[in-house]
C-alpha cells in the first residue's frame, strides 16, 4: 500500500548552502547579510541564522558518546534525570527538620540546608536529620567556611553512627573560600590546610563533595555566559592544583570539587554552557594524570539566576526561570534549584516554593526531560554553540593561568573588576532597552503598585555585622539587573502624586498609534499614569483635552512628516502648563529645539536617564 503512494518528496532536490544564500540575498533586498541577520553574542562571537550539516564538518563534539570521556554529552549513559532540590535557611533544627520531611513528600529530592555555625553538635545534626533517609536523598549543607571541617566530622559520625552504607550517601559540603573573597572582600588566601583537612575527613564519604567552585556568584553579578564559565574552570584547577600540591592524590581531589553555576535566560546559550564545561574539565583533569577517567567527570548543580528577577510583574519571573530550568535539564546537569519568583522582595513562602517545585516536576513527569540523554546532541547549531563557547572559555582560562592563576587574580581584583564591568554594561543595555525585562523596561503593567513590597540585595557577612567586617579586597556586585528602574518606579509612587502622560495622537493613524503605545510603555515604566486616545483633529483640540485631564505631560504622537506641521503649534498653545514630548526624532528635530522643545522620546534614547530627568522637572525626588 504505500510503495504504491505518489512519493512528492523525490520531486525536490537538495538545496546547497550556496543557494540559500542566493534566496535569503534577493530577499534581504541589497540590505547587508552581516549586518541583518548575523547575530554577534556578548561573548564575542558570531551565530549565523541557521546552520547546515556540513557545519558540523571537523567538529569532534559529535564523536562524543554519553557517559564517557569528556563527559561532554553528559555523565549519564542510560537517562538524563537529575535531582530536585530546595534550599532551607535553618533557624532551628527541629523546624527545619519538619520543613524538609514536608517536602520530600512532594516530589523533592535533594535538600540544601543552611546552618548556622554556632548551633553545631551532634544533638543538632541528629535532630535536624532525623527520620530523613541520607541514602536515598541527596543532602548538601552549608555554613561559616571557618567551620566546615567541623561540620563534616559531625556528618560523619552521624551517618557512621546510623550504620548507613557510606557508599550509598550522596551530597555536599560547601567550602569555597575564594567565593567569600569575592562576595566579601575577605582574605581567606591560606586555604590549603583546611581544604586538605576537609578532604581528608571527607573520604570517608566517598560521594560526597566538599570543595565548591560557585560560578553562581559570577552569573548572580552580571557575567556573560563565556566568563563564568571560563573563571570556573580556573577557579576548580587552583582548588585541584593547590590541593596535589599539599600532597593529596588527584583522584580524591577531583572527586571532591562540585561546580554550582547559574542559569541565565540564555536558552540555547546555557544548554551549550554545560556542554562545553563537561568536555573543558575533563580535559583539564586529565592533564594531572588521574589514575580513572571517573575523576574527570564533572558534579554540576544549575540554580536559576537572581540577576533578572524583578519586584515589579513578578510573575514573570516564573517564566524566566522556567526556560532556564530547561535549558539545565536539557543540559544534563545533576542537579537542579528553581529560585522562588518572589525572593527579589520577600522571604519566599509555602506558594512560591511549590511553584518553584513544580516547575522542575512539570519537566520531568509531564515533559520527560528525563527519558532521553543529551537531547541536544546533534543540533548543528548547539553543536557549534557548544565549540564557540568552549573556545572563548578557554580563553579567558589560559589567561587566568598565565597571570598567575585564579586565587592571584581574586587577590588583584582582576576577577571581580572583569565581573562588574559585564554587570556594569549589562545594567546600561537595560537602561537603554537592549537588554529586555518585561514587566519592568518595557510592556510594564499600567495599574501595578509595589505596595509593601520592598527588594533585598544581598547581606552582610556571615556574622551580620557590616561594619566589623574587613575588606582588603575588591568585591562583586550582585545588583539585580531591575533595581535602577524599581528604584525609580518606587520613587514615583512613594512621592505621593502619580504623574499624568497624556498622548496627543493627530495625523497619520498607524504612526500615531504605533508611537502612543510605544510612549505609554516609554513612561509607565516609571509610575506614571498614561492616557491614550483615538486622536484629535486639531492640536488644540488635544491641548484642551490635555488640561481638562489635568495631565503633567503632554506627548505629541504623530509621523515624522507631520511633526513639522503639528509641534510647535501644539508647544505653544500648551504654553508650559506641562512637559512637553515629542514621540520620535524626526528630522525636523533641529527645528523643534530652536523652538524651545527639548524633550524626545525614541528607541535611541537611554530609557532610565530620560525617566530619571523627568521625574526631576516634575518634582519627585
Amino acid at each position: 500500500m504505500a510503495d504504491s503512494k505518489e512519493k512528492l518528496f523525490s520531486d525536490f532536490g537538495p538545496t546547497s548552502t550556496q543557494e540559500w544564500m542566493d534566496k535569503i540575498t534577493v530577499d534581504l533586498k541589497g540590505a547587508d547579510f552581516e549586518k541583518k541577520l548575523v547575530w554577534k553574542t556578548n561573548e564575542g562571537f558570531k551565530v549565523k541564522p541557521f546552520y547546515r550539516k556540513e557545519d558540523l564538518e571537523g567538529l569532534k563534539t559529535t564523536d562524543a558518546l554519553p557517559g564517557t570521556f569528556p563527559y561532554l554529552r553528559g555523565t549519564k549513559k542510560d537517562n538524563n534525570t537529575w535531582y530536585i532540590r530546595q534550599d532551607i535557611v535553618v533557624e532551628d533544627a527541629q523546624t527545619a527538620n519538619a520543613k524538609a520531611l514536608d517536602i520530600l513528600k512532594r516530589g523533592v529530592d535533594s535538600l540544601g540546608f543552611r546552618l548556622k555555625a554556632k548551633d553545631l553538635s551532634a544533638d543538632y545534626i541528629a535532630t535536624l536529620l532525623n527520620d530523613i533517609c541520607p541514602e536515598c536523598t541527596e543532602l548538601n549543607f552549608a555554613t561559616c567556611q571557618r567551620h566546615t571541617v567541623e561540620l563534616a566530622r559531625l556528618l560523619v559520625d552521624y551517618f557512621k553512627g546510623k550504620g548507613y552504607d557510606l557508599n550509598k550517601l550522596k551530597g555536599s559540603i560547601n567550602y569555597d573560600p575564594m567565593e567569600k573573597m569575592m562576595t566579601k572582600g575577605k582574605d581567606l588566601s591560606q586555604f590549603a590546610a583546611t581544604a586538605k583537612e576537609l578532604v581528608e575527613v571527607m573520604e570517608a564519604l566517598p560521594n560526597y563533595r566538599c570543595i565548591g567552585v560557585n560560578a553562581l556568584t559570577l552569573n548572580n553579578a552580571g557575567a556573560y555566559i563565556s566568563q563564568e564559565l571560563g573563571y570556573a574552570l580556573a577557579w576548580g584547577n587552583e582548588y585541584l592544583n593547590q590541593l596535589t600540591e599539599a600532597g593529596l592524590p588527584v583522584d580524591s581531589v577531583a572527586k571532591k570539587i562540585k561546580f554550582n553555576f547559574g542559569i541565565s535566560s540564555n536558552y540555547f546559550l546555557e544548554i551549550a554552557k554545560f556542554r562545553a564545561a563537561r568536555m573543558l574539565w575533563a580535559d583539564i583533569v586529565k592533564q594531572y594524570a588521574p589514575a580513572c577517567d571517573c575523576a574527570c567527570m564533572m558534579l554540576a548543580h544549575a540554580e536559576t539566576s537572581t540577576f533578572n528577577l524583578t519586584l515589579y510583574d513578578s510573575y514573570v519571573n516564573l517564566l524566566r526561570t522556567q526556560t532556564e530550568t530547561m535549558s539545565a535539564a536539557l543540559a544534563g546537569v545533576n542537579s537542579i534549584t528553581v529560585t522562588p519568583f518572589d525572593k527579589a522582595y520577600e522571604a519566599p513562602n509555602d506558594f512560591s516554593e511549590r511553584l518553584a517545585r513544580n516547575q522542575q516536576l512539570i519537566l520531568k513527569e509531564e515533559c520527560h526531560f528525563d527519558k532521553v540523554v543529551d537531547p541536544a546532541a546533534g543540533s548543528y547549531y548547539i553543536e557549534n554553540l557548544t565549540v564557540s563557547i568552549a573556545k572563548q572559555a578557554w580563553d579567558i582560562f589560559l589567561k587566568v593561568e598565565e597571570e598567575g592563576g585564579f586565587l592571584e587574580a581574586v587577590k588583584a581584583g582582576r576577577v571581580q573588576n572583569d565581573i562588574n564591568e559585564s554587570g556594569k554594561a549589562r545594567h546600561i543595555a537595560v537602561s537603554r532597552r537592549k537588554e529586555v525585562l518585561l514587566g519592568t523596561n518595557q510592556y510594564p503593567n499600567f495599574t501595578e503598585t509595589a505596595g509593601e513590597k520592598r527588594p533585598i540585595e544581598a547581606g552582610a557577612c556571615c556574622h551580620h555585622h557590616e561594619g566589623t567586617c574587613e575588606h582588603p579586597f575588591a568585591t562583586l556586585n550582585t545588583t539585580r539587573a531591575a533595581s535602577e528602574f524599581e528604584a525609580l518606579r518606587l520613587q514615583t509612587e512613594q512621592s505621593g502624586r502619580r504623574p499624568k502622560a497624556f498622548m496627543l495622537t493627530i495625523g497619520n493613524l498607524a504612526m500615531r498609534q504605533a508611537r502612543a503605545q510605544f510612549s505609554c510603555n516609554f513612561l509607565a515604566c516609571a509610575g506614571y499614569e498614561v492616557i491614550d486616545n483615538l486622536g484629535f483633529k486639531t492640536v488644540e483640540e488635544g491641548i484642551e483635552a490635555a488640561l481638562a485631564a489635568k495631565a503633567d505631560i503632554v506627548v505629541l504622537c504623530s509621523s515624522d512628516d507631520e511633526y513639522a506641521e503639528y509641534a510647535i503649534p501644539a508647544f505653544k498653545a500648551l504654553d508650559g502648563r506641562a512637559m512637553f514630548v515629542v514621540a520620535g526624532a524626526p528630522a525636523c528635530m533641529d527645528d523643534l529645539k530652536a523652538a524651545g522643545i527639548e524633550n524626545f522620546i525614541h528607541v535611541r534614547v537611554n530609557v532610565l536617564d530620560t525617566l530619571k530627568e523627568y521625574n526631576e522637572k516634575l518634582g519627585i525626588k
